[in-house]
């Protein structure tokens, strides 16, 4: 969330920000409410200061032997007034702060402008696309002839968009996810995380998934509580209403979750396969830091996705989305996309974000830097550390053999009990 004042005195700059944006919140809305609210603390200022002033006059009278009835009466209706007032403005200030929480972050100076994610500029490559003497099959294909898939039984549980793994499908899932955890944990210095996969409206509103996100959400029946879209939720909110010492800055986390979208706007895309499910697994990256160092922290949580890439002998690149593909929160993201042999192009992988204080303000997540200073809102990085079924789906593809058999990558081959092959 930005802070009022600032978007008080910037309207100009947070709308040609909504227009870089593709956003097409009118900002007319806020302008008549903060002059509304401005209005009203006016006014109550006034009648506080008359009903101050009436209330010394009732002393003065009572001492001289008067009647007070009338002057008193006047009091109370002063305070009937200042009573309504305040209840007028905090229905103006819950409006501005509905109105505040659906404005996206400020894309950084660096962030390109640009429509979408056809406008998104390559930061760099990494490897060799795989060659193929023989016609390269998808990885729905692969997965359904080694009987690693099953997507029709998985429709007839569930519905479409969901999968059972099998076998060494199965294992090869489970083995992805440990050799994440372990990388980060042990080369990156992240540390390891288990969070729960149900969190409340506030943690959904401290990272900005609500209220502008609702549908895209899984809500509990009943309740106030929502299955997770990513592990960024609780672990972000795990310092919400929280003030850090410097001291522990920057604090990283690594946390697997399972993750639920309703890809509400994602009608006919991806249906087949591994890449947008509605059900999936993904290891986050979480850090909380100094303002001055989420920059080089951002590069740094980026190249820790990238090597999960590089260990496993993937190609893949890093793009900078431009303004019109960013995420909501974000200042600044890099997409991480990996080579799909079978679709013949790079397809996302990973997203590592700067929310700078975007988050921390929702949230109200702060630091001190001594005991003497004022209380400073941290910098909220988040980014995929990285996404499991697509990275099984990039095994699959990339790692096909002529015979329909798929080779295991050799980092992952001690998690996988020594199987160097999946075979039908």
């Amino acid at each position: 969330m930005l802070d009022m004042k600032f978007v008080r005195d910037n309207l100009d700059l947070i709308r040609a920000m909504l227009k870089n944006r593709n956003n097409p919140l009118s900002l007319d809305d806020f302008t008549e409410l903060e002059q509304k609210r401005r209005a009203i603390l006016a006014e109550t200022e006034q009648l506080k200061s008359q009903r101050n002033s009436t209330s010394k006059k009732i002393g003065a009278l009572k001492k001289a032997g008067e009647d007070v009835t009338e002057i008193s009466a006047e009091v109370r209706k002063l305070g009937e007034k200042i009573s309504a007032l305040d209840n007028e403005l905090r229905g103006v200030e819950k409006n501005l702060r509905d109105l505040l929480l659906h404005i996206p972050n400020i894309p950084a100076a660096d962030v390109p402008i640009g429509l979408d994610d056809s406008q998104n500029p390559e930061v760099r490559k990494w490897g060799t696309p795989p060659t193929f003497d023989f016609t390269a099959k998808a990885h729905w294909e692969l997965g359904t002839a080694l009987n690693i898939f099953d997507f029709d039984r998985a429709g007839k549980v569930t519905g479409a968009r969901f999968t059972f793994y099998r076998g060494l499908g199965a294992r090869l899932e489970r083995a992805c996810i440990n050799f994440m955890m372990d990388l980060h944990a042990n080369k990156h210095g992240y540390t390891e995380m288990l969070a729960p996969y149900i969190v409340n409206r506030d943690s959904m509103i401290g990272t900005g998934q609500l209220p502008k996100f609702a549908e895209d959400m899984f809500k509990l029946e009943g309740l106030d509580y929502y299955l997770v879209p990513t592990a960024e939720v609780p672990m972000t909110n795990f310092h919400r209403d929280e003030i850090l010492s410097a001291d522990t800055l920057p604090e990283y986390y690594s946390c697997y979750t399972a993750c639920f979208r309703a890809e509400a706007g994602a009608a006919g895309r991806d249906t087949r396969g591994l890449i947008r499910q509605h059900q999936f697994n993904k290891v986050e990256l979480i850090k909380f830091t100094k303002p001055e160092d989420s920059w080089n922290e951002l590069e740094s949580m980026v190249d820790a996705a990238e090597d999960v890439l590089r260990v496993l002998e993937i190609p893949y690149r890093v793009v900078l989305l431009c303004t019109g593909d960013m995420s909501f929160t974000s200042a600044k993201t890099y997409d991480i996309e990996v080579w799909m042999p079978a679709q013949g192009k790079y397809r996302e992988i990973s997203s590592c974000s700067n929310c700078t204080d975007y988050q921390a303000r929702r949230a109200n997540i702060k630091f001190r830097r001594d005991n003497k200073s004022k209380p400073e809102f941290v910098h909220t990085l988040n980014g995929s550390g990285i996404a499991v079924g697509r990275t099984v789906a990039a095994i699959l593809e990339n790692y096909q053999q002529a015979d329909g058999s798929v080779k295991i990558p050799k980092a992952l081959v001690p998690y996988m009990g020594g199987v160097e092959e999946i075979r039908a």
